[in-house]
């Protein structure tokens, strides 16, 4: 079922309610740490990659310095959040793109974001709105992905085409705060498993929670 439009600007004034100022959980000083982050969280929790990043960029800073990086070096400090291989390859191949083809500095735009190892439009769109304050799409990542179905504002489930959905859905000047929004939802209330419907204050817009309720509200 998907929400109905009319529903839509009371949706957005509740969950502005409870999330009126949201931004990224990972830490970073830079475009490069927050990008090295991002790559860092996938598959993994923001609150592990926090837990590593202070020793890896102590020892890498920027992308100069993680350019001429040993990738064992990199592993070994990574190690913890899961496909060390693979996200050591891409710090390390995407800070030597920085440096050849950008001069030192991570690109302010999807397209060239996107040339980048280990990058995709999750990635991009949160080093855009996070670091340089630029909305291209919004965030889609596990707990968005889950929620916006959940919740009717999708009928997919595939990243690129449920980014679509909302980009059509939304004004754009909701694209940056609906992906924190929603992740932070998710995390504390809309959990993937035993979702706690009877405590969450935007259940009456859910047509998925579960709760006895009236759905002539919706339409499929």
């Amino acid at each position: 079922m998907l929400l109905k439009k009319e529903l839509l600007p009371g949706l957005i004034k509740d969950l502005k309610s409870l999330y009126p100022a949201t931004k990224t959980a990972l830490q970073y000083k830079s475009a490069f740490q927050l990008l090295c982050a991002v790559i860092l969280s996938a598959q993994c929790t923001d609150k592990r990659v926090n837990m590593i990043t202070p020793a890896l960029f102590a020892k890498f800073p920027d992308a100069a310095a993680a350019a001429r990086a040993d990738i064992k070096e990199i592993e070994t400090i990574i190690r913890s959040t899961g496909f060390y291989h693979a996200k050591a390859k891409s710090i390390l191949e995407t800070s030597k793109k920085i440096m050849t083809d950008y001069n030192g500095k991570v690109p302010d735009n999807m397209k060239n974001l996107l040339t980048l190892r280990g990058v995709a439009r999750k990635t991009a769109n949160v080093v855009l709105q996070d670091f340089y304050g630029i909305s291209e799409g919004v965030v889609v990542d596990t707990h968005v992905k889950r929620l916006a179905f959940r919740m009717g504002l999708t009928k997919n489930t595939e990243p690129v085409k449920l980014e679509k959905d909302l980009m059509k859905l939304l004004d754009k000047k909701y694209w940056h705060w609906i992906s924190h929004a929603l992740i932070w939802h998710g995390r504390g209330v809309c959990h993937a498993r035993g979702p706690k419907c009877a405590v969450c204050k935007i259940n009456s817009y859910c047509p998925k929670n579960g709760i006895k309720q009236s759905l002539s509200k919706y339409h499929a």
